[in-house]
């Protein structure tokens, strides 16, 4: 089981509720050791007194903040001395509705539990009353030395705590990017057109099948250089879209992601995908071209049709194996 990353009590009214915090989330991290180039000898960060070059242990160092003319040092415990609540209190004050609060306030997400078995019945009031009214509550507390607004939630039958930015956290974008369209026009064929596209690449949101592909060329890479192998470099970044060119761009782009009608289903698509170009065989049937022949976007087009999950993060190599791996099974 995971370790709580910190423990203490949501307050909401008069009532308590003590609770431990865990990590929701992992992130795809390769690790790797910084050596001497030519050498196998690992290159390690040390803590240094800058004067007398000697290293210090950790129970050595405090903080300090420079106010110009001397360093004013600060303890451990004077921090935890002045934090709201001891460290220990998550006091809500108030509830607002999700909808209220806009994607780009939230941060990090943590798991809440209850202490123990008897604060089971008071954590399963808060989450279903959140739930029901699809309100989250509004609350800040300290954890290691910093001080955290964040919002409760209800999910999925247990209490989420989403870490939030505050509010002059949030950059003003109209300050940080000078070339923003503005009032730029454009046509209502382009956008009926841009629309059309829009629709023609809807899916539906299922987070499985996405993942890290870099984080696996990386592994691949490792793996390849330890056998003394190659491995296949990344297709160049797309060339951006002349305005003067946009027009046709949409247009090629919704001809080429069309999807098979609802009533022809798959096996008609697969069928028109088949008799698409290709030489005629012995027998009158079109031949197709070899996939290995085709671009990405011509492999992606075929993806499409045949309703592989997860294309839109798939290389070229992997649209190709799926691709081929659909065949197969098909075959079978």
């Amino acid at each position: 089981m995971a370790r709580p990353v910190w423990s203490g009590t949501v307050t909401f009214g008069l009532v308590s509720l003590p609770v431990q915090m865990y990590t929701a989330t992992d992130s795809h991290t390769v690790r790797f050791h910084q050596l001497q180039r030519g050498t196998s000898d690992r290159v390690r960060n040390k803590r240094v007194n800058e004067r007398t070059g000697e290293e210090v242990p950790l129970d050595e160092i405090v903080k300090a903040y420079d106010a110009g003319d001397e360093y004013v040092v600060i303890e451990p415990d004077e921090l935890e001395d002045i934090a709201p609540g001891r460290s220990k209190a998550l006091e809500i004050e108030g509830f607002v509705d999700l909808k209220d609060v806009e994607p780009i306030f939230f941060d990090k997400t943590y798991y809440l539990g209850p202490r123990s078995k008897e604060y089971t019945k008071v954590y399963a009031l808060l989450e279903k009353a959140l739930s029901e009214a699809d309100r989250a509550g509004i609350a800040t507390f300290v954890m290691r030395n910093h001080q955290y607004l964040v919002a409760v939630k209800a999910e999925d039958g247990l209490l989420t705590l989403h870490t939030l930015h505050w509010s002059d956290e949030i950059r003003d974008p109209r300050q940080e990017i000078d070339n923003l369209p503005g009032k730029t026009k454009v046509t209502d064929r382009e956008l009926k057109m841009a629309r059309q596209l829009v629709d023609t690449l809807r899916i539906d949101w299922k987070p499985e099948d996405f993942h890290d592909t870099y984080q696996e060329q990386v592994t691949a890479l490792i793996e390849a250089k330890r056998a003394g192998e190659s491995v296949e470099k990344a297709e160049p970044a797309a060339e951006p879209t002349n305005v003067v060119d946009l027009m046709e761009a949409l247009r090629a782009s919704v001809d080429r992601t069309k999807k098979p009608s609802r009533r022809g289903g798959k096996g008609e698509a697969k069928s028109r995908s088949a008799n698409r170009g290709g030489s005629k065989g012995k027998k009158g049937k079109a031949e197709e071209p070899s996939l290995d022949t085709l671009t990405k976007a011509d492999l992606y087009r075929r993806a499409t049709e045949a309703d592989i999950p997860g294309r839109s993060s798939m290389n070229r190599t992997e649209l190709l194996d799926a691709l081929r791996g659909g065949k197969q099974r098909k075959a079978s």
